[in-house]
């Protein structure tokens, strides 16, 4: 989704079974598979492969790994939402097992994880990851000796909070090819074809509709999977290769738009395909989950069971029916993003139950597109399901919100609450009854609205949400990108009335305090949101620079020295700290700091006239 960029001031369930092309084959030797290859592809829904019927897929990397191996056509994720599907496919236990019931809110540590398993057994371990949501410190780089999860820095030097699948497989090649005599496992995640789909600030661009741009994107994940199969090489052989979604993507079924709110098929359905030494080509039409991935992966590589919700699906990769068990999911994002309800949802013996204010009772083998509530009509069976649910935990989670600076970059990618603390009390409202306001607000963190469609839709969602703390501050940054800084203020100012989990609102009213030549009340503002946010290096930044530029260099020294202390490449940072220095007559330190500047911006950088002349004046 569009980012709301913070201020800078100076630079400004019972299966159906499982069939297959052939009948099951005849016992043969038990093949072990040395290494293994996990990629996941983030938002990829299942019927828009190639291998799944989709006759406008350009997927040809995943529909020939589907022809030589295992295709899993009825696989669910364990929720719509990215860390928390991740954390069950690495750990094979269901979210209330790991913790991490939204994205913001850690692992468990103590649970242990595919990767911390096959490295107690001597596997080199890696992880290649595409977008922040996974970032280290959410605790999926348990048992990885490497984790590159490192985000490029825009031209203002902050890091950006996704990067092309270019980026992260060029960095998984060069590991692989320095770790092929060992026994390894190696995970890619890419983020396309996460929106907003392409470039929607391509003008051009953005009139294509929305699903032919997000196919486009599904073809340059599908093109990556290709270079990491292709630089296997003879490895290919003994290599157990896995190749999953973790959730899908909604285009208005169900009034959804994006994913994370609602679980219903659209989003939690994915591709997985399993391929390897000994798995011949067949189709598995039984319902499976993806926290059965990591138990299989253990027992293809011979490398032992791991307890949890999951189960091994090697039989059925020669040919075995999936047993007949009950499948859950769920999302909380309705509970800690809106405050409404939370959803949960089992499926058994070809019925699916949603677990809501009003639940939901669906016959998937014979509506698939859960389009006839049946709890009505089929009471004793909601009744059976509902008890199942209950089994699966409480409602109310108490959860470790996320710092504030990653609810920041997450609600840049469209993640609206974070992990901010799960407000309290019953009575919530079901999501259905506020499907259109979601719908909305989706649109606007999907990056997909521009401009004046951007401001519509913002608009329309404070007349029915007048309070709304990321409706107001997305449409203050609208209004500050147009000069209407009178108009932004009050704006930035209601989201801080309402308690918003970041200060994106602080810094957006000190720009506009700024503008308007109020540089103390600018000061007061930046200086409680340092106070909020003390590690907050954008906060101190900015603190400085307002006070430099407000006749005060040499008290901004030291909150600019602080920024950078928090994060050394905050470049407009340091270029206001040579420019504090210069002001205060520190031409050496002025120099020091210019010609560091120099150093760590890139060769093309527009800034870096700018620096060299300020270099040149202080020497």
């Amino acid at each position: 989704m569009q980012h709301v960029r913070p201020l800078v001031l100076i630079i400004v369930a019972l299966a159906c079974g499982a069939c297959s092309r052939r009948q099951p084959p005849a016992e043969q030797p038990k093949i072990t598979a040395r290494n293994v290859v996990l990629i996941t592809i983030d938002t990829l829904r299942a019927d828009h492969v190639g291998a799944y019927g989709y006759r406008h897929a350009r997927t040809p990397t995943l529909d020939a790994l589907a022809a030589r191996g295992t295709r899993f056509d009825r696989a669910y994720a364990a929720a719509p939402i990215t860390l928390v599907s991740h954390a069950s496919i690495l750990t094979g236990l269901y979210p209330p097992g790991h913790g991490a019931r939204h994205n913001g809110m850690r692992v468990n540590l103590e649970t242990p994880t595919l990767a911390d398993t096959l490295a107690h057994q001597g596997f080199s371990t890696a992880a290649f990851i595409a977008a922040f949501p996974l970032d280290r410190r959410f605790g999926l780089i348990k048992g990885f000796q490497t984790y590159g999860d490192k985000m490029p820095r825009g031209a203002d030097g902050r890091p950006a909070n996704e990067r092309p699948g270019s980026t992260v497989v060029d960095q998984a090649l060069a590991w692989l090819d320095a770790h092929r005599r060992e026994r390894f496992f190696l995970w890619v995640h890419l983020f396309e074809p996460h929106a907003p789909y392409g470039n929607p600030d391509d003008a051009t661009e953005a009139r294509r509709p929305a699903i032919q741009r997000y196919d486009d994107e599904i073809t340059e994940a599908d093109r990556q999977t290709g270079r990491v199969i292709e630089a296997l090489g003879p490895l290919r052989d003994s290599t157990l290769v896995v190749a999953a979604a973790d959730h899908g993507e909604a285009f208005g079924e169900h009034g959804e738009i994006s994913h994370s709110l609602f679980t219903y098929d659209t989003t939690l359905r994915v591709p997985l395909i399993i391929t390897g030494p000994g798995i011949a080509a067949s189709i598995v039409e039984g319902p499976v989950s993806l926290v059965d991935i990591a138990p299989t992966i253990l027992a293809q590589l011979g490398a032992g069971g791991m307890s949890g919700d999951g189960i091994d699906l090697s039989a059925v990769l020669k040919g075995a029916p999936v047993p007949a068990r009950t499948l859950y999911a769920e999302s909380f994002a309705p509970l800690f993003d809106f405050g409404w309800s939370p959803l949960r949802t089992v499926r058994a013996n070809g019925w699916k139950y949603i677990e809501a204010p009003k639940p939901e009772l669906y016959d998937v083998r014979r509506d698939p597109a859960e389009d006839a509530n049946r709890v009505a009509e089929e009471r004793s069976v909601a009744s059976q399901l509902a008890q199942k649910v209950s089994g699966y935990g409480s409602l109310d989670v108490n959860v470790v919100a996320a710092d504030p600076e990653s609810r920041s970059r997450l609600q840049a990618l469209g993640y609206t609450g974070a992990g901010r603390t799960a407000p309290a009390g019953g009575g919530r409202p079901d999501p259905k009854d506020r499907r259109a306001l979601a719908a909305r607000i989706a649109e606007v963190t999907s990056g997909e609205l521009r401009g004046e469609a951007l401001e519509r839709a913002l608009r329309e969602i404070l007349k029915e949400d007048p309070d709304n703390p990321q409706a107001n501050v997305r449409l203050g940054y609208v209004l500050v990108g147009r000069g209407a800084y009178a108009d932004a203020a009050p704006l930035f100012q209601t989201a801080i009335d309402a308690h918003l989990p970041s200060v994106d609102a602080h810094l957006g009213l000190a720009q506009c305090q700024t503008a308007q030549h109020q540089p103390k009340a600018a000061i007061e503002t930046l200086g409680t949101a340092e106070a909020i946010e003390p590690d907050n290096p954008v906060v101190s930044a900015n603190l400085g620079l307002v006070m430099s530029d407000s006749g005060n260099p040499r008290g901004a020294i030291p909150h600019l020295e602080r920024a950078l202390t928090l994060d050394p490449d905050l470049h407009q940072a340091r270029f206001g700290l040579a420019i504090a220095y210069a002001r205060t007559g520190q031409r050496e330190q002025a120099a020091r700091e210019a010609s560091e500047l120099l150093k760590r911006l890139p060769s093309d950088a527009p800034q870096r006239p700018e620096v060299e002349r300020l270099l040149a004046a202080v020497r």
